[in-house]
């Protein structure tokens, strides 16, 4: 093959296609074997016979409490005006709990009811009935009686009962084995240092291993092979009778140095080469000397969803325990989603419960970003045949968090702050259980999700022209109908942020105008946007004379980085977001930052908690630490109804 030829996709195949391909090509119900374990170290494995007892649990009357093993006949009669003695030895004998019972006594009398007068007597006040604190033989569980069955994944008190009936073995599925193999020249191991301009931690195979070890499977992996046919291709071939599996990360998509393919297709055969989902499209699926070989994606995500589709349903399969059992659950969209036709796209979503109904918010959908996936509450897939999402939508998500998580988080649409990103941490260290979720779509976008239903809080710097305060009027103008606290979060420094040492001499907003000033601009409905075109109308600057006006970001991070990569000049954003990546900073204006919240949720238990934190003096020192922020009015609360 020619080293630098560039790969064509093969027909690329529906996930359905891709799935039914597999299983023509392998007996995946058979693909893996079985063997007998300890009972002990059988945790979360999966049986392949039914289990049945060995001996009977327990094998003997045991006394269940304390006391005196009597004969119930010798009790009869005993009351409280008639006091009841029976000779210690023949007529009661002391006994501790799990004790055998003698096999002339058929009950047992708890010690407390018991008086010993120290003649070589006992005294009791009433009579027993047979097998009265007794654990018969069997009672909980006769030997040869059903215990488990065939396909059930062991759990901690299954142990229990598998060592209580004699069974100290039990044979299971074997843990199919995979091997990881990271490829790539611009691939590093994570613990080599600091990283060179265009090199890469390599992280696939830690996130990959972690699923597929929480799913039933044993993994194992290589140091990172190159961009070398030869090596990768040596590299399977050596490992391939040791695993039941093995994955190629990256190299399987249509690059000159994408190798995957090229080496499946000599060592073996290519099954799918491309599969009609979003992000994981160039996922290959193979076959060498009977086993099979995967090429994952090498972005991050591209590799999760892989995974996701096709490989833990296989490892499932393979198991015996059928179709992955993902939990779903119903939600609406919080806003349209375009989505592009052909592909089955599988979107990452925040989920918040919102007057009792989920409300799912889109997470960005590059397939390099895998910090969506730490902030994905559900997974949502959007159709082939679909041209995307509508607003309120009632669509399916499968849940990457236990709902009882999900029903404690709180949702803030509206303008972006750093400062959210601390309170959230201190919500959840305060309040175990409680969490805050942040969806960036400007003041505006956040005011008008409030007025809907969609989200509990909007953060907000809305300034009036002609007033110079913040927020109220918008409130006024824009949630007439909905009565609202006003909460100040801090009071925070807008300006301009500019490259280090500022190359470009810039000093004011009417240099956003010069030859060569190239400007990082916010989204439309942010306050910082509003902010800027207030300054702009008061200077007399046409946006049109601004170079990059009407490029958006979403973030003032956002906005930091463009400047720091050198693709802007400066932008307008807060003083921590330059602090933070040590670029300069030009001050324009102090603003207030609010939260607004519906007087309605200041009775949900999660609001009251989020408002504590606020109050609290150490949540007040965290945000005084941020370049740019005062916290005089910090906590302060005013009603507008």
């Amino acid at each position: 093959m020619n080293k630098t030829a560039r790969n064509i996709y093969l027909k690329k195949r529906s996930l359905d296609e891709a799935i039914s391909i597999l299983y023509n090509n392998f007996d995946i119900d058979g693909y893996i074997g079985d063997e007998v374990i300890k009972s002990t170290e059988a945790l979360g494995r999966v049986t392949t016979e039914s289990v049945f007892a060995a001996h009977s649990s327990p094998n003997y009357h045991a006394a269940a409490m304390d006391g005196i093993a009597v004969s119930a006949n010798d009790t009869y009669g005993a009351s409280e005006p008639s006091p009841k003695k029976l000779k210690i030895g023949s007529e009661a004998v002391f006994i501790n709990t799990g004790n055998v019972l003698p096999d002339d006594k058929d009950a047992v009398i708890m010690i407390e009811d018991v008086n010993d007068p120290g003649d070589g007597t006992v005294e009791i006040i009433k009579a027993a009935f047979p097998f009265q604190h007794v654990r018969s033989m069997g009672e909980d569980m006769v030997a040869t009686e059903f215990l488990l069955p065939m396909g059930h994944i062991i759990r901690p008190f299954d142990i229990g009962a598998l060592l209580g009936v004699g069974r100290t073995e039990v044979r299971v599925k074997k843990r199919p084995r995979i091997l990881f193999v990271p490829t790539g020249d611009e691939i590093a191991e994570p613990d080599s240092g600091p990283l060179a301009k265009g090199r890469v931690y390599e992280s696939n195979s830690a996130v990959i291993g972690a699923m597929a070890m929480e799913d039933g499977a044993e993994t194992n992996r290589i140091a990172v092979v190159g961009d070398d046919l030869d090596r990768i291709k040596g590299t399977i071939l050596d490992n391939i009778k040791q695993f039941d599996i093995v994955i190629v990360i990256a190299g399987s998509s249509a690059g000159t140095k994408d190798y995957t393919r090229a080496v499946i297709d000599d060592i073996g055969e290519v099954l799918v080469h491309g599969i009609n989902i979003m992000p994981g499209k160039p996922t290959i699926l193979g076959k060498v000397k009977g086993k099979l070989v995967v090429g994952l994606p090498g972005y991050p995500v591209s590799a999760v969803m892989t995974y996701f589709n096709v490989i833990r349903p296989l490892i499932s399969r393979m198991l015996g325990l059928g179709e992955y059992p993902y939990e779903r659950v119903t939600a609406t969209v919080l806003r349209d989603i375009p989505s592009k036709v052909g592909d089955d796209e599988f979107l990452r979503v925040r989920l918040s419960s919102v007057d009792g109904r989920l409300i799912a918010s889109p997470l960005p959908r590059g397939a390099g970003n895998i910090t969506t996936m730490v902030k994905a509450d559900g997974i949502v897939k959007i159709e082939a045949l679909s041209e995307g999402l509508m607003k309120g939508d009632s669509i399916t998500a499968f849940i990457l968090r236990r709902k009882d998580e999900i029903e404690g988080g709180i949702l803030a649409v509206g303008s972006h702050d750093i400062s959210l990103d601390l309170l959230s941490g201190d919500l959840s260290l305060h309040f175990p259980g409680y969490s805050l979720a942040s969806v960036n779509v400007g003041s505006l976008g956040g005011i008008t999700a409030l007025r809907n239903g969609e989200c509990h809080l909007a953060g907000s710097h809305l300034l009036d022209p002609d007033t110079g305060d913040y927020n109220i009027w918008a409130v006024k103008k824009y949630m007439k109908e909905m009565p609202v606290s006003i909460i100040t979060l801090a009071h925070r420094t807008q300006g301009l942020i500019i490259q280090k040492g500022n190359p470009q001499g810039i000093s004011k907003i009417e240099d956003l105008k010069r030859e060569g000033v190239v400007f990082a601009n916010r989204q439309r409905g942010s306050g910082t946007r509003i902010l800027l075109d207030y300054h702009l109308k008061r200077f007399g600057i046409d946006p049109a004379e601004i170079e990059g006006y009407d490029r958006e970001d979403f973030t003032h991070m956002n906005v930091a980085v463009r400047v720091l990569s050198g693709r802007a000049s400066c932008g307008l954003g807060i003083a921590a977001a330059a602090a933070a990546l040590d670029l300069d900073f030009i001050p324009i204006d102090e603003e207030r930052y609010d939260l607004i919240i519906p007087l309605k949720y200041l009775e949900d238990k999660r609001i009251q908690a989020l408002v504590e934190v606020i109050r609290r003096d150490d949540f007040k020192t965290k945000i005084r630490a941020l370049s740019g922020y005062d916290t005089r009015d910090t906590g302060r609360e005013e009603i507008v109804k």
